[in-house]
């Protein structure tokens, strides 16, 4: 099959297009046929091999956690899915090396849900880990209250957007950073926004002046030290970004696969709650450019790599190839 794979940590122009291993498909997963994968800042992260204290590599590594796509054929132990179902998951190991920018995955099923109906899959593919970040942060770990106020740090963000969305159905009033450029989009979802940089602390305090009751961070850095001095009394600091917000006596938290938040956010998504912003889309062969953007660090919403797809003729359902 085809796919983007690298064989050693570096920059964009170690990915390269061509031919993969097909995947074999465990008891427990199902063979999906993709159609989209996102990217996240995760992703070269791992390319540059800033994750290799954490994660093995098992080179060539097919990159990508996300994926949207069709069950062409699920695995001997599965009930969940059948051949023709949509699904979308956050396809993560314990390891790097069978990815989801790839024709095909094999995806064990705690890691998929049913992809939301009213949702493209391009869209779909953009919801899976940024939306069971922001789902985990604010719901079981922050534990946001109606009435509360939230500050979410790159509120125009894949992870930051759908946070806003999130805690604003939670009954939370929510400010917003980001750049003045992204402002009316923050406020189309919810948030009230105040510029990021210097002065930043000023801007919050004038909308909060007793403090807010929850920091997300994303950024990490001095970010930190911002957030905690501008949280009230009893107040809570997350990071997903930078595992130092434990000396700000605030937590660090890691996004884990689950199927029940993901269904979960699916039926936020059909309900109107949560919608995911595409900002642009790269077809797979283009993968190095759609990675070279999102490290760029100034995407709003999600940059999506999509796979063409025709059924070879004559191919059966269930089979590599249909």
């Amino acid at each position: 099959m085809k796919g983007i794979s690298y064989k050693r940590y570096g920059g964009p122009e170690v990915l390269e297009y061509g031919e993969v291993r097909d995947p074999k498909v465990g008891p427990d997963s199902v063979l999906v046929k993709v159609r989209a994968a996102s990217v996240n800042p995760v992703d070269w992260k791992c390319r540059e091999g800033y994750l290799d204290g954490l994660l093995d590599a098992v080179f060539p590594v097919v990159p990508g956690w996300d994926v949207s796509g069709v069950v062409v054929q699920p695995g001997a132990a599965v009930a969940e899915f059948a051949v023709g179902d949509e699904v979308i998951g956050y396809v993560r190991e314990d390891f790097l090396s069978r990815g989801t920018f790839a024709e095909y995955v094999a995806a064990p099923v705690r890691t998929l849900a049913r992809k939301p109906r009213n949702l493209s899959f391009e869209e779909a593919a953009g919801l899976p880990l940024v939306g069971l970040t922001a789902y985990q942060v604010l719901i079981k770990v922050l534990q946001v209250r109606r009435g509360e106020t939230v500050l979410v740090h790159a509120a125009a963000g894949g992870v930051g957007s759908i946070a806003v969305q999130l805690a604003r159905n939670l009954g939370a009033r929510v400010i917003g950073t980001a750049s003045e450029a992204n402002h009316d989009f923050v406020r189309g979802i919810g948030g009230e926004p105040v510029t990021y940089g210097e002065g930043l602390a000023e801007r919050v305090r004038g909308l909060a002046p007793e403090g807010v009751d929850a920091a997300f961070d994303t950024i990490g850095g001095a970010t930190l030290k911002t957030s905690a001095n501008l949280l009230a009394p009893e107040g809570r600091l997350v990071s997903i970004a930078d595992p130092d917000v434990v000396d700000y006596g605030g937590r660090y938290h890691f996004v884990r696969p689950d199927s029940e938040d993901l269904l979960r956010l699916t039926e936020l998504v059909e309900s109107g709650v949560v919608s995911v912003h595409v900002s642009d889309t790269f077809p797979l062969e283009r993968a190095a450019e759609a990675h070279r953007l999102n490290q760029e660090g100034r995407t709003r919403g999600k940059i999506v790599v999509t796979v063409e797809w025709e059924p070879e003729p004559g191919a059966e359902p269930g089979a590599v190839g249909y």
